[in-house]
């Protein structure tokens, strides 16, 4: 948990010209999935086009669910990605194996002992924590109590699930993340697009609970 400055990743990207769009409205991380079962899924020429369009300094999250090693090292090979997102129960040597840095996700409910998952996965850049889901990994649309998020809890922690822009100041007023993480809270009727008024509302409101958090300091 921090004080500081709150990040935001816009996640789930399928073109071009949305992403071009929605890092011009002042996100500097975005997310490309690649697991075939998700909406939002995008092959590596689609991929490949968004990451070499991108201005500097805007950083590139791949998600995997299971992925086999070949999976993740064939996109490697394709699109120059920052960072790696692991959302299924891949192994901590599993996700060292790319030589990236790496977020974990993981679930979160009353069983979920965060402190020892944190420990587990100690390699990791960060955990990404998410809405428990039988059916799905991720992308619920749906968020979980935040107050199970631990106050010792000591690793950066990006917090998804079921973010928008009505509730994402409240979140970070519970949580301090160090960064926040959407998807399907900014997008209208189509899944993969992007709607630019609700990520401006989105960016308005992270910075809105940061004034906050400067205030109290």
């Amino acid at each position: 948990m921090k004080n500081g400055t709150t990040a935001i990743k816009i996640c789930g990207l399928t073109s071009v010209e949305n992403t071009l769009e929605v890092v011009q409205s002042g996100v500097s991380v975005i997310g490309l999935v690649f697991y075939t079962e998700s909406p939002r899924n995008v092959d590596l020429d689609v991929a490949r086009n968004i990451v070499k369009n991108l201005p500097p300094f805007v950083s590139t999250v791949g998600l995997f669910v299971n992925p086999t090693a070949d999976e993740v090292f064939k996109t490697l090979e394709s699109v120059d990605l920052s960072l790696l997102q692991f959302h299924g129960e891949e192994e901590p040597s599993f996700c060292a194996k790319f030589k990236k840095p790496y977020l974990k996700a993981t679930s979160v409910s009353n069983e979920t002992d965060l402190i020892e998952y944190s420990k587990v996965y100690e390699e990791a850049s960060g955990l990404l924590l998410d809405t428990l889901s039988e059916k799905v990994y991720g992308g619920t649309g749906e968020t979980f109590d935040w107050n199970l998020v631990p106050i010792e809890l000591d690793v950066p922690i990006v917090l998804a699930g079921g973010l928008k822009p009505d509730n994402v100041a409240a979140a970070i007023d519970c949580v301090r993340p160090w960064a926040v993480d959407v998807s399907s809270g900014v997008e209208g009727a189509q899944k993969g697009v992007k709607d630019l008024t609700l990520v401006r509302e989105f960016i308005d409101e992270v910075k809105n609970a940061d004034a906050r958090k400067f205030t109290k300091l």
